[in-house]
């Protein structure tokens, strides 16, 4: 009965990796063959050179992770891991006929990051984050180090690789693994297309197929880096709306995953495929919520730079006419190229982007803005964060990891190094504002320091009452106790919910360091300092003053000159936003739910 409970499992698992668009055309093929090595006791299953799979009968799981146990090892196939070409490339056959164990879990570590877009099952263990490099670095790196204690079990092999040799019977004939994955992202694709189209009203066949349309779905079809992201862009050729916004060729809005083009621009096939992929990597990389209080036109500018660069050297249509690219700033930064550009902000300004001259392609931040919308004449209303029920930092990320993942699967070309690292970044999500907090409090919070004294018997005294313990003393003297000052915009645009979350999150987190007060000013036209408040109290003491403006220098400032306080205390504000230009001579923080109107020289943690 154990045993039926068992394959019920399995069957269901496999079952739905049949029904997925993508890995069902890998599914039923391939079965000659004999595996060489048995599973081992811990592992879920294997992988044959053949292409068939042996499971460990005895191995109990729901059907969700033997889903992901099947997809695991069916995403090794159509990533070519155990084609002949491929292990003869990567030497990865050993004299004995066992596949090479560091091979196995390099391949492992691709699956595992493309498993995270595909989404069948889950997985029955802890994944670690990916590291960086591709799969021929990572291999060279790892077979002169030795594989990392923790990626050695990020398989389906238990402890053991989950490739192995198998033998071909004479029966078997090969199986094209790629064409047969390629085939289903293809379907999966187009499938994605025709429910992004009904969503929104209007099926791909129903409306006119312009040369922008051509160019989108020739990335689906042909260009796999940008075929995913391009799978959930829509095209809006509105000449109405493109006159309204004043867009001379395209913009793009992130937020709803729609690119507006003007239909009256005058643009070649190869010149439309390199706008549709300029206007998909300003979405894909968030570019309009990277500007950190950066002018946000000439920020639009800089990325501008950044994207024709990149698509110039990978060869991605045609450059438009009097599009922005210079060779002398090939290799740098989006932040490094806009400090470049103001510089010489009167030359900087002149410069046009393919949104036009005022409010640049990257439409994200007036959209989303409270009656900015209206004023630009928008028939919709923005829903920022979203996208089809997906949140957009998932869907870009994913997509342009997986385009990213494939188009090196199959050899598509060389990627610019800044491409790279940027969509590399985008596997690791940034780390949540509180946490982020915390370890800035680690970092300029000092300790008390602790010491010991036999004035003071230890707790543990009484279990051996003849061996004398010396126990912890806190510092009596008050200027050796640990403290922060905290300037706290109480004006009335401040948020209740900012402030519980902000005062909450500060007094837990200087609780937990030892840290008995600290210095508070509370500020809005006027500065009004509170003294050193217990941090447990710091949560209910708050008034919001609503004093009309609010000019935090002056709490600062404050802070800054008060004898009282150390001259190397950290300083934390806490602010809307909606404030004038704070400068700070030593270590501080912003804590913000909106965004700063200057550039801040400290970090910045945006409460979400």
């Amino acid at each position: 009965m154990k045993q039926d409970r068992k394959r019920v499992a399995r069957d269901a698992g496999w079952a739905a990796v049949r029904g997925s668009v993508v890995l069902g055309g890998l599914v039923g093929r391939g079965r000659g063959g004999s595996i060489v090595e048995p599973v081992r006791g811990d592992g879920w299953a294997v992988l044959g050179s053949n292409g068939q799979i042996d499971v460990n009968t005895d191995r109990g799981g729901d059907p969700a992770e033997w889903a992901w146990v099947f997809a695991h090892l069916l995403l090794h196939l159509g990533l070519g891991h155990v084609d002949e070409d491929r292990l003869a490339e990567a030497r990865a056959v050993l004299p004995d006929g066992r596949i090479d164990p560091v091979y196995s879990a390099v391949c492992c570590v691709a699956v595992n990051r493309l498993a995270e877009v595909v989404r069948v099952g889950r997985s029955p263990t802890w994944l670690p984050d990916p590291p960086g490099g591709d799969e021929s670095d990572l291999l060279a790196r790892w077979r002169e180090i030795g594989v990392p204690q923790e990626f050695r079990g990020c398989g389906t092999g238990g402890s053991g690789p989950c490739l192995v040799a198998a033998v071909w019977s004479p029966y078997s004939q090969p199986v094209d693994w790629q064409a047969a994955f390629a085939r289903g992202l293809a379907k999966a694709a187009d499938d994605a297309i025709e429910q992004a189209a009904q969503a929104r009203g209007q099926r791909v066949g129903d409306r006119k197929n312009g040369p922008w349309d051509r160019a989108l779905s020739w990335f689906v079809s042909s260009y796999p880096l940008l075929g995913a992201l391009a799978a959930g862009m829509t095209v809006i050729a509105d000449a109405d709306l493109a006159r309204s916004w004043e867009i001379s060729i395209a913009a793009v809005d992130a937020a709803s995953g729609e690119i507006y083009v003007n239909p009256h621009a005058a643009l070649s096939a190869e010149e439309w495929r390199f706008v549709m992929a300029h206007e998909m990597l300003h979405a894909a990389l968030r570019h309009g919520d990277r500007s950190d209080g950066r002018d946000h036109y000439l920020w639009n500018v800089a990325c501008d730079y950044v994207i024709n660069g990149w698509l110039m050297a990978m060869g991605v249509g045609e450059l438009p006419d009097g599009s922005l690219f210079d060779q002398a700033l090939t290799g740098l930064s989006a932040e490094s190229v806009y400090d470049t550009l103001v510089t010489d902000l009167r030359r900087a300004r002149k410069l046009v982007t393919l949104g036009g001259k005022k409010a640049g392609d990257v439409l994200g931040d007036w959209l989303t803005e409270p009656g900015a919308a209206q004023r630009r004449g928008s028939r919709r209303a923005a829903v920022p964060g979203r996208l089809g029920g997906v949140e957009l930092d998932d869907f870009y990320r994913r997509a342009l990891t997986t385009g990213l993942e494939y188009h090196r699967a199959q050899g598509r070309g060389l990627v610019p190094a800044g491409l790279e690292q940027e969509s590399r970044a985008l596997e690791h999500p940034p780390l949540p504002w509180d946490a982020r907090l915390a370890r800035w409090f680690d970092e300029y919070v000092r300790s008390p320091e602790m010491r010991r004294s036999y004035a003071r018997p230890s707790r543990r005294q009484s279990s051996t009452p003849d061996i004398p313990r010396p126990g912890v003393v806190h510092p009596s003297d008050p200027t050796q106790l640990p403290t922060f000052g905290v300037v706290l915009d109480t004006s009335g645009s401040m948020n209740a919910e900012l402030l519980g979350k902000a005062l909450g999150a500060i007094a837990s987190y200087a609780l937990a360091r030892d840290v008995p007060a600290a210095r508070v000013v509370y500020c809005d036209a006027v500065a009004y300092d509170a003294g050193y408040v217990p941090v447990q109290d710091i949560s209910g003491r708050v008034r919001v003053r609503g004093r009309g403006g609010t000019v935090l220098q002056r709490g600062v400032d404050v802070l800054q000159r008060a004898e009282d306080f150390p001259v190397d205390g950290p300083i934390l504000v806490i602010t809307d936003g909606a404030c004038d230009v704070v400068r700070v001579r030593r270590e501080h923080a912003f804590l913000v739910s909106g965004r700063l109107p200057f550039v801040p020289r400290g970090p910045v943690f945006r409460v979400s």
